[in-house]
């Protein structure tokens, strides 16, 4: 099967091959460069997959054949899109053409010979692109196959099972191993000491060793001290409280120190004593020495933070206790290294390797097991049990995770599976370092940005930190992944495919893509902000255009701005949507039942805009709600009412429903007053008083003149009314109430009755009350001995209803 593949892409190659000479000018297609390029890549990508079908080679050869194909890849990637739009031109000019005849048909030479000619130009730039894509689509398959070996045997080797470390027979071996190692490290030091080629070499190198030894014991001794004192000064410049400068001085106490031991390795290697092995190991000891120098700084940061939230209910004792067992694992993590180096410098057998690795994988877990119970109380200061939810339900999870593991390493170990061991365990610490340094990374941003901002406690709880604590949340997700065992490949393929994108309904997305539509869309956005802003600050003012009408203008500003940056930002990016109308229209349908009222809402808002039948600042009565019109969205519209309430009406009401608007046009407006005198009153005079009162208010227009209408004889009183029409009915209660004050004062100097309903009660048989041997006496008033004979007869509400209405 495999010889069958690599035969058809030999007869691919061929046919491409054999295409470009019959093109034209292969010179204009592929030129020597180019075509000798692609050659090599034949041949790389042929011994690529002889190696894939082996599967013999080991994983760092798979490697740096999968970079070597990786180089091509991104070569081929970029010339898939090379003269894309020079070919969209041409295609462009031969659709202009027209179809070429069909049959016998001829069609004229010049137009025939340009057709010809467009098309051989625009088979020439077609076909490196084809190269290109065919290549690419080659290389993407073997890296992946590449990746998927090397997959398989990392799987394999944790489910490997080795030799039992409890076995007591392998101990005695292990120690033989350990023993010949280090004299054969001591006997190289040794030989290179008695080398006299190797002294005159040192001595050459003497001042130079002799000043890194100087400059590494001096930073080492006295680097954490110097850190302090630049801290005293830097808490000079402000920001004291916040913990920046504190952050800073303790990257200082590790710093100086590891660049101290940075510089005594270079002296000691420079000298040339130590043989292979401790050459290999002393390049490893400041990786060691960072190591234990970053777990101390988190410890160390841990007691710092002490009173911030998770660890003030831990007493005293237990977080000194935690540092001690942070500096333990970062201790386990060096040893655990060592191990691997051990491993790979001397070769030893499985034996060995299971019986030095159990050790420092039982001690992790143990010292992983007590930092797990390190808690604070459950408990509030009122004796309450704590709820924990939330951030603090993944917490618990994250724990009863890291128990099992804590449980499960030591067992795997002791099996034989130390590599599912090793892979649990150290991960798990290296994990909680990371997490750790997040958290302490995290307050000192919310700490610069409280400083800086001036904001004291309230800027770590502002969104800039939950923003900035998301964004060192996703930065760390590739360490994460490195640490648990993701290869760098596989995390710049995952990068490579992001810069791709991807593909939704045809449409190819990729950061690219849309962070050019972010900015066009943002750049389009604040363009419109700014016109808007314009015309209603400087331009519309200055016409004599009504505020609802400016409002519906600044409105409609706004909407087209939105729609035409969106469409640019959507033709800048790239993006064809051609592809999406067929789902478009399939999803059309139930957006359409879904949202019908949303849509109804937005062209009323529309509508209402574009026809103003009301208008910005009207005062309209809608569904019982009266007010004045606030804002106009697309959607819904505000209303304030007379008590300073908002009411949310939605668009669509005040289209299909009815609407009272009092100042449509203008504020102009008519106000009623009803006034009512007593029976035998002068009405010709109270209706001379009253046009007197109307005509002398200043709200009242005097063409048309005010009226008095005298409405008829009502209950109690004559009943007249004051019809009025003002300059602005928004003050209709304001003068309603003048006129009343004005109406009551005029009555009162002309002696006219202002009447109140009164009724008189008549009763036809008053004695019968007063007789108390009658039985509707009795009744009445009861007996002697239960009733004050002094007490006034009274008679009840029913007792009235209750009378002949000809008597009453």
């Amino acid at each position: 099967m495999q010889e069958l593949r690599r035969l058809l892409v030999a007869v691919l190659a061929a046919m491409l091959i054999g295409l470009l000479g019959f093109v034209g000018d292969v010179s204009a297609q592929l030129s020597d460069t180019n075509r000798q390029y692609y050659l090599n890549w034949m041949k790389t990508a042929q011994r690529a997959e002889e190696v894939v079908d082996a599967n013999r080679a080991s994983n760092a050869a798979l490697e740096n054949l999968r970079k070597e194909i990786g180089g091509y890849r991104d070569i081929f990637s970029g010339a898939r899109t090379e003269n894309t739009e020079r070919i969209r031109t041409l295609e462009s000019q031969i659709e202009a053409l027209g179809p070429a005849p069909e049959g016998d048909a001829e069609e004229a030479k010049d137009i025939a010979a340009l057709r010809e000619h467009l098309n051989e130009q625009l088979d020439k730039l077609r076909v490196p692109r084809i190269i290109s894509e065919e290549a690419f689509t080659r290389a993407n398959g073997l890296i992946h196959e590449i990746d998927r070996i090397i997959r398989d045997r990392q799987a394999k080797e944790l489910m490997t099972r080795g030799p039992s470390p409890l076995s007591p027979k392998y101990w005695g071996m292990a120690w033989r191993d350990i023993q010949e190692a280090s004299r054969a490290l001591v006997s190289e030091t040794t030989t290179n000491l008695s080398s006299a080629t190797i002294r005159e070499q040192a001595r050459e190198r003497l001042p130079v060793i002799v000043t890194l030894l100087a400059i590494g014991c001096v930073l080492i001794a006295r680097g954490r001290r110097w850190s302090e004192r630049m801290g005293d000064y830097l808490r000079t410049l402000g920001g004291s409280g916040t913990g920046v400068w504190s952050f800073v001085v303790s990257l200082l106490r590790i710093f100086m120190p590891w660049i101290g031991v940075l510089a005594l390795s270079a002296a000691l290697l420079m000298t040339g004593f130590l043989g292979v092995r401790g050459t290999l190991l002393l390049e490893q000891v400041p990786i060691w020495a960072f190591t234990i120098f970053a777990f101390n700084w988190i410890g160390r940061q841990v007691f710092l933070n002490r009173s911030s939230e998770g660890l003030k209910l831990l007493p005293a004792g237990q977080i000194a206790e935690l540092r001690l067992l942070i500096d333990m694992l970062a201790v386990m993590l060096v040893l655990y290294d060592l191990v691997l180096h051990f491993e790979q410098i001397e070769n030893i057998p499985e034996t060995t390797r299971s019986v030095i690795s159990f050790p420092v994988v039982l001690t992790t877990a143990l010292l992983l097991l007590r930092v797990r119970r390190l808690r604070g109380a459950d408990e509030a200061g009122d004796g309450v049990k704590v709820s924990r939810a939330g951030f603090g339900k993944v917490i618990e999870g994250l724990r009863t995770t890291l128990f099992l593991m804590c449980i499960v390493s030591p067992v795997l170990s002791s099996l034989g599976y130390y590599y599912a061991a090793e892979a649990l365990v150290f991960p798990a610490v290296e994990s909680l370092a990371v997490i750790a340094s997040m958290i302490i990374l995290h307050r000192f941003v919310g700490g610069l940005y409280s400083w800086i901002t001036r904001t004291g406690e309230a800027g770590r709880d502002s969104l800039f930190t939950v923003l900035a604590g998301f964004v060192l949340a996703i930065a760390t997700l590739p360490l994460f992944a490195l640490i648990w065992g993701a290869r760098p490949a596989d995390l710049t393929e995952v990068w490579q495919q992001l810069l791709e994108g991807f593909d939704i309904g045809g449409v190819r997305i990729s950061p690219t893509n849309f962070l050019t539509f972010v900015l066009i869309f943002a750049i389009g956005l604040g363009l419109t902000r700014l016109l808007q802003g314009g015309l209603r600050n400087s331009l519309l003012p200055k016409t004599n255009i009504d505020p609802g009408g400016q409002n519906a203008i600044v409105s409609g500003t706004g909407y087209v701005g939105i729609f035409l940056a969106a469409l640019v930002a959507i033709t800048g990016a790239g993006f064809d949507l051609s592809s999406l109308a067929i789902v478009a229209g399939a999803l059309s349908v139930g957006i359409g039942f879904g949202l019908q009222t949303i849509v109804s809402n937005f062209v009323s808002g529309i509508i209402l805009l574009i026809e103003r039948p009301i208008s910005k600042g009207d005062w309209i009565d809608v569904n019982g709600q009266m007010g004045y019109v606030r804002d106009i969205s697309v959607r819904s519209t505000r209303i304030e009412t007379f008590d300073r309430t908002d009411v949310i009406v939605p668009n669509s009401d005040l289209i299909s429903g009815s609407v009272t608007n009092y100042t449509r046009g203008n504020t102009v407006g008519r106000v009623i007053v009803p006034v009512g005198v007593a029976y035998g009153s002068d009405t010709r005079r109270v209706e001379e008083i009253l046009r007197e009162v109307a005509n002398a208010h200043p709200m009242v227009l005097i063409n048309p003149a005010p009226s008095v209408v005298f409405q008829g004889f009502g209950a109690d009183s004559l009943d007249f009314e004051i019809r009025a029409i003002l300059r602005d009915v928004n003050w209709v209660l304001s003068v309603k109430s003048d006129m009343n004050h004005e109406i009551n004062k005029r009555f009162t100097e002309e002696g006219i009755e202002i009447p109140f309903a009164q009724r008189d009660v008549w009763l036809r048989n008053p004695e019968a009350l007063l007789d108390p041997t009658s039985q509707a006496g009795q009744a009445e008033t009861g007996s002697p001995d239960e009733r004050d004979t002094d007490e006034p007869a009274m008679l009840t509400e029913a007792d009235m209803d209750a009378g002949d209405p000809d008597e009453v």
